[in-house]
């Protein structure tokens, strides 16, 4: 690392990540061409790899990476499935293509096939599993970056970066790393400004477990909105008690007054004559007919 300019030194969190991610853990067994990344072998017989030379071929990489002109350029292959959502997500914010899943033979040699393709570089995740891109890639010139094991043949392969390629949460960090040093090489990316894209967006997720996340998920809000309808519920009932009791105190209020107002009234016709008078034709007082100048009542 010393060999490196300053402003490329890995920072101590970087460090960190990388022994949180375990891209310093390798196999037990190592071939012969990745013994000097080895730094030690443990007791249990898994071997140690030098997180400082994953970190020099990781800039090293970069640096190959940012000299292509057009990006569409670089093919990311990844046929672990670890290695997808990390080589879709690299693909995407450097804008190069990913080939995720089984790769279809003759994608570099056979022109005739509708997958063909002409890279001018191609990255691998696993060189034994994507062992059929890199002969591929052998046959026309094609330049091979891979992340390597302890275990990983490094026949045709080109830069190797040596890391634990067989965790989900290693491959995913060693592709973000890898991206965020090639935007800081192209200078889309500040060397002070920490990137805004989270690693987490490149480690492997299991589909059961997207799925259970989403439905506890909408289980949450289900109970939410029950419990907003619950609280609407129970103001609305509040409500509706409070407008019947209004109206039973007008009622009983109205009642009253009715009482009051029927209680001197009668109905009787006979009442009305005692209070006003008597009813009897006969004690009427008769009327006197001028024009006549008698009684006309007889």
């Amino acid at each position: 690392m010393s060999r490196l300019p300053a402003v490329l030194n890995p920072t101590e969190q970087d460090l960190q990540m990388l022994l949180a991610a375990q891209c310093h853990l390798g196999t037990k067994n190592v071939t012969e061409r990745m013994k000097p990344y080895v730094y030690k072998t443990r007791a249990d017989g898994v071997n140690i790899i030098n997180i400082g030379k994953t970190w020099e071929k990781l800039i090293f990489a970069a640096r190959v990476l940012s000299t292509i002109e057009n990006p569409q350029d670089i093919c990311v292959i990844s046929a672990r499935p670890y290695g997808h959502r990390a080589a879709l997500k690299f693909a995407k914010y450097i804008g190069a293509e990913a080939v995720v899943g089984r790769f279809t033979p003759g994608t570099f040699t056979n022109y005739i096939t509708r997958s063909f393709r002409e890279p001018r570089l191609i990255i691998t995740t696993d060189p034994r599993s994507d062992f059929q891109a890199i002969k591929e890639a052998s046959y026309v010139n094609i330049p091979v970056i891979a992340f390597t094991d302890t275990d990983s043949p490094l026949q045709y392969v080109d830069v190797a970066i040596p890391t634990n390629n067989k965790g989900k949460h290693a491959i995913g960090l060693a592709y973000w790393l890898l991206a965020r040093a090639v935007l800081r090489l192209r200078g889309t990316l500040d060397y002070e400004t920490p990137w805004d894209v989270m690693v987490d967006m490149f480690f492997y997720r299991d589909p059961e477990e997207a799925e259970k996340e989403a439905a506890a998920a909408a289980a949450g809000l289900e109970g939410k909105e029950g419990e907003t309808a619950g609280e609407w519920g129970a103001a609305a009932g509040e409500s509706d008690w409070a407008l019947e009791g209004a109206a039973a105190e007008g009622a009983a209020g109205i009642a009253p007054a009715a009482t009051e107002w029927s209680a001197p009234t009668s109905t009787d016709w006979a009442d009305d004559g005692a209070v006003g008078g008597s009813t009897s034709w006969a004690d009427a007082t008769p009327t006197t007919n001028n024009n006549a100048g008698a009684s006309s009542w007889d």
